[in-house]
């Protein structure tokens, strides 16, 4: 219970400290943002920060800081670190600093910044991948809440009636203005993803020492002896660093009305996330008492698992209260991921989007990609499995890549010598992760643990080696500059 209770309150800290010096590093200043300049009613709409945090809360807080915070705590109670730290140094990073940018660039998608700041093969790349991502994403976030509801309705209400209707919902959530059903249901949906947490932990804590939540240890308590690197790094990402961010803070970005907003909107909404991913880690291990036990239940399926939880120690109410936050959590993700890949794409092609028959010239197909995907997850006994493990992967590539991209920003444009570390650091380390990852992973090139690690290190050497480079030519460029 301690480690918890020390794992939120360094979370608080590295807001007030590390944050600011995040927002140090980027510099804002009072200019005129996207949402002001070019106002379109759709998706360039001015709000208010307390509804853009809100927005921005609920677009990343989905499945992935629940059920990846469940399979994490498999490992044992060393995740807390990794949310703790991953999201501090790496994760609220990542968030705040692909919004900022972002909005010095006309609220333009990671993809676009990408070809401005590592060239135009890498935006190539990066607009594939991007789509590839989000269409992943919002098929996780149809059939976790899927499954969920087809446990709390009538019979007839099942899995395939429920995806149905959450894709009805994607599809007005892709098309109409952003300020017409996002902006109106995600204020509620905050408050009760808020409850769901607290009421949560609020009935682990005060069960009268029916659950205990265990002490940090360093221990690998994975059942099945999988190592903690790189895989509990890849199961948890959400929760500590996601490249899905990338693609939903500019999609915030067009509607912050300051740039001194950013801090609370980006890097507050991320420590928010990693709180949630702390009490479903907690919970998890608290309720099942052992990581065995927890691996069990996941093994036949997350959202058993979410439902076992909240109702074993809320209650029917209680219960009904938590289940309801944990499918609004993923749902309010997947809108949102299917509406970046549309401007991603509207990008790509330059459809304007102000042109209800361009917006269904691309939201339809990408919703008929996504209802096929759903329907294998659902037919194929392990493929929800399969689409999670892909979707984390990309997702932690992803982040690698937009690190590099934010740090190669910093090195152009940042005003301290050595700011660009900021993003550098964990842009190496998520380097490491991601390509140790796919070279040992059963999903990727099964290669040996130890040979894996080695080359994970070595590419990640190698890309650091060639920042420092870089960022030694432009200190002598400062200083030639200075002399002159």
């Amino acid at each position: 219970m301690i480690s918890l209770f020390c794992s939120v309150a360094v979370l608080l800290i590295g807001y007030f400290v590390y944050g600011k010096l995040t927002e140090k590093v980027f510099s804002p200043d009072d200019r005129e943002t996207p949402a002001l300049r070019k106002g379109d009613g759709v998706d360039f709409v001015p709000m208010k920060t307390w509804k853009a945090f809100l927005i921005q809360l609920l677009n990343i807080a989905g499945t992935g800081p629940i059920f990846g915070a469940l399979m994490g705590a498999v490992f044992g109670p060393v995740v807390f670190l990794w949310i703790v730290f991953g999201a501090i140094l790496g994760g609220a990073v990542h968030d705040y600093m692909s919004g900022m940018i972002s909005l010095r660039h006309d609220g333009a998608s990671i993809a676009e910044l990408s070809g401005i700041y590592l060239g135009k093969p890498v935006k190539a790349v990066m607009r594939v991948f991007s789509v590839i991502l989000l269409v992943l994403c919002g098929t996780v976030f149809v059939t976790s809440p899927a499954g969920l509801l087809d446990k709390l309705t009538p019979g007839w209400m099942n899995g395939t009636f429920w995806t149905v209707v959450i894709l009805i919902y994607y599809l007005l959530a892709t098309l109409l203005p952003i300020d017409k059903l996002i902006g109106k249901l995600y204020p509620v949906f905050g408050v009760l993803l808020i409850v769901m947490a607290a009421t949560v932990i609020g009935g682990i804590l005060f069960s009268g020492g029916a659950y205990t939540i265990p002490e940090i240890t360093f221990a690998n308590l994975h059942p099945e002896g999988t190592p903690v690197w790189p895989y509990m790094f890849i199961t948890v990402a959400c929760g500590a660093i996601s490249g899905f961010h990338a693609t939903q803070s500019p999609m915030v970005a067009k509607c912050v009305t300051s740039e001194k907003a950013g801090r609370k909107v980006f890097y507050g909404a991320m420590i928010c996330e990693s709180v949630i991913a702390l009490v479903w880690a907690a919970a998890g291990v608290a309720f099942y008492g052992t990581t065995q036990l927890l691996e069990t239940a996941l093994s036949a399926g997350a959202s058993g698992a979410v439902y076992e939880i909240s109702t074993g120690v809320l209650g029917g109410f209680g219960g009904f209260i938590a289940v309801a936050g944990v499918i609004i959590c993923p749902i309010t993700s997947g809108d949102t991921a299917f509406r970046s890949a549309r401007l991603i794409l509207a990008e790509t092609f330059r459809l304007d989007q102000k042109n209800l028959k361009n917006r269904l010239l691309i939201t339809v197909p990408l919703l008929t990609v996504g209802g096929l995907l759903t329907w294998y997850s659902i037919v194929n006994k392990n493929g929800f499995q399969t689409v999670w493990r892909y979707f984390s992967w990309s997702n932690q590539t992803l982040a690698m890549i937009a690190l590099w991209v934010m740090t190669a920003y910093l090195l152009k444009k940042g005003r301290y010598r050595f700011g660009s570390l900021i993003t550098a650091l964990p842009g190496a380390f998520m380097t490491a992760v991601s390509v140790t990852y796919i070279l040992t992973a059963p999903e990727g090139f099964r290669l040996g643990w130890g040979a894996s690690c080695i080359a994970g290190a070595a590419v990640a050497a190698a890309l650091l080696a060639v920042y420092l480079f870089f960022l030694a030519a432009r200190l002598r460029a400062g200083q030639r500059k200075s002399a002159a």
